[in-house]
């Protein structure tokens, strides 16, 4: 049931980002006089619809988008008018675009609201709208998550200890015949216990703990420990083994002798001053970012993994439904409510800020191509102010629908291999 409920917040999160994002893109058109003929959240089919004034508002089957409609999108041709025929696949296709662009202009009042005759900065209000909404409501899930209510941390507390000191044979440090007693275990920590100090130095951080351990030599260390809310001292006999180097709280490839002790930590979630928020979005936005670019090779991964059934890359990309998924088994999961939160959180704020970038990309159909196109109309004009020519007027941007119709059908591609890969080889939690 649990699992369920997970499913349909995520898909409710979903459409409430898309429709977010689309509201960007309606307030500033109608601030600015666009009429706008539809307002949609969804493609396909017209699930429930409602006229209200000019504008109608729905729902449609297939929950992967949204959009507004403005009328007047497209400029007319060079010449200001529509050809009646145009030679070439390419060319018909542009003048086909523009010809439905003007259909919509009914009256000389439908005339003076055309998306194409505004400035360009009001143009660039509208486009940028959505991804900015996107950019907000991921800022506002990120304060959440991160200052009120934590993101995981070690704690002093032991949450389990080793009970032998791993081995190439045996890594995970249980027992087997011939094996030696973890330092941990051997000075008789046990599950629950607080570290409070090391070597007499008092510690306040998993961290600090962490790094004493590490710089120790072999030989005994007293360690402080606060039990059922008594103190007590406890003599272990550090090891130094060969363990993986930890830089920055990440495990890396490098391995070093190290001082070893045997326990794990409980973690816990720990509150975040809101001036981590930007330092940490903008942390996940740059890896954001190399994720896109890394996309079209990691889709090679994707097509190994769904039809030669190798093991999903848990990095790489992932769909709609194997998102949906990893909520749905997050709320399934046996983590404390309040973890569950986290996670989803964690999950739409990062949805929320992929979203925001991946629009932002200068390509059509995506609100990026748009702003490309209004920037360089921009900078046209400045040009020619400067050389006191005449006013080029308005970037064709019809022009680039034959681009936009091959990321469509890359956008599409990626999705459906996505979407057959997240069934039959979904990526599962914890790799």
């Amino acid at each position: 049931m649990l699992t369920l409920i997970g499913v349909v917040a995520f898909v409710l999160a979903i459409l409430f980002s898309i429709a977010w994002h689309e509201l960007g893109h309606l307030v500033p058109a109608k601030k600015f006089g666009v009429k706008v003929t539809q307002y949609m959240i969804g493609f396909g089919p017209t699930l429930w619809s409602k006229r209200k004034g000019e504008t109608e508002y729905g729902v449609k089957a297939i929950p992967f988008g949204g959009y507004i409609r403005m009328i007047g999108m497209f400029p007319p041709g060079p010449d200001g008018k529509t050809k009646a025929s145009s030679t070439g696949r390419f060319g018909a296709l542009i003048e086909d675009a523009r010809t439905q662009a003007q259909a919509e202009v009914l009256t000389e009042e439908d005339a003076k609201r055309t998306f194409y005759r505004l400035s360009v900065p009001k143009r660039l209000v509208i486009m940028l709208g959505g991804p900015v909404m996107n950019l907000i409501l991921a800022f506002v899930l990120f304060t959440i998550l991160l200052v009120g209510i934590g993101t995981p941390s070690a704690s002093l507390a032991v949450a389990q200890v080793t009970p032998c000191t791993p081995t190439v044979s045996q890594p995970t440090g249980q027992c087997e015949p011939g094996m030696v007693p973890s330092p941990a275990s051997g000075a008789g920590l046990q599950d629950g216990d607080v570290v409070t100090s090391y070597n007499g130095q008092s510690v306040q951080t998993w961290d600090e703990l962490a790094t004493a351990v590490r710089a120790s030599p072999a030989g005994l260390a007293t360690i402080g420990v606060e039990r059922n809310g008594q103190p007590l001292t406890l003599d272990a006999d550090i090891q130094v083994a060969t363990r993986p180097v930890v830089s920055d709280g990440e495990v890396t490839d490098q391995v070093a002798s190290q001082g070893f002790l045997g326990m794990t930590p409980q973690r816990v979630l720990e509150k975040q001053p809101i001036a981590t928020v930007p330092a940490q979005m903008w942390d996940l936005t740059v890896r954001t970012g190399q994720a896109l670019i890394a996309i079209p090779s990691k889709l090679v991964g994707v097509s190994q993994a769904a039809f030669g059934g190798e093991e999903r890359d848990p990095n790489g990309p992932i769909g709609v439904v194997g998102v949906t998924r990893i909520s749905g088994e997050v709320a399934g999961g046996e983590l404390p409510a309040e973890w569950k939160v986290a996670q989803f959180l964690g999950l739409v704020a990062s949805l929320n800020l992929f979203l925001f970038l991946f629009n932002l990309i200068p390509l059509l159909p995506l609100d990026g191509g748009h702003v490309a196109g209004a920037l360089w109309e921009g900078l046209r004009r400045q040009i020619a102010r400067l050389r006191h020519r005449p006013d080029p007027g308005p970037v064709d941007v019809a022009r680039a629908l034959p681009v936009a119709y091959a990321v469509a059908f890359f956008l599409i591609g990626m999705s459906g291999l996505l979407l057959y890969a997240d069934v039959v080889n979904p990526v599962k939690l914890g790799g």
